[in-house]
């Protein structure tokens, strides 16, 4: 009675582990992905524009992994290496936690210098992707 009795916990412990161990499937903490729109109308690398000059930044940011939606959007600017202020905080919407995408209209300040666009996504794992576009303004 007593060996079946360790037989079947046995076959209870082992069946659980196999269990266990084929369902959980490891994630595999890749970040999203940040992407500038290109085409007429878009800055979308580091460039030069004149003062008081308006121009657009277009972003796309994805999900890399199926369950790891897209949570958090945040966009700063810095003037000649100063420090950043936030310009945009966006909780992306569930609609839109695959695929976010996004055009910032902007303007270049009055007087010369850099101006730096920062763009940074989090995902439902806390990762990570930043990009920047610096603008040189004379």
């Amino acid at each position: 009675m007593k060996t079946l009795l360790i037989r079947n916990s046995f076959a209870t412990l082992i069946t659980t582990a196999v269990f266990l161990s084929s369902s959980c499937k490891k994630d595999k903490m890749i970040p999203p992905t940040i992407d500038f729109t290109t085409g007429a109308g878009y800055v979308s690398a580091d460039g030069h524009l004149a003062v008081n000059t308006a121009f657009k930044i277009g972003v796309t940011a994805k999900r890399t992994e199926e369950h790891d939606d897209l949570k958090t959007f945040i966009v700063t600017r810095s003037y000649d290496g100063g420090a950043e202020t936030t310009i945009d905080n966006v909780t992306i919407p569930a609609a839109q936690a695959e695929e976010f995408t996004k055009d910032y209209d902007l303007t270049t300040r009055n007087q010369n210098g850099t101006e730096k666009y920062t763009f940074t996504v989090t995902n439902r794992d806390g990762l990570i992707t930043t990009k920047s576009i610096i603008i040189t303004v004379s």
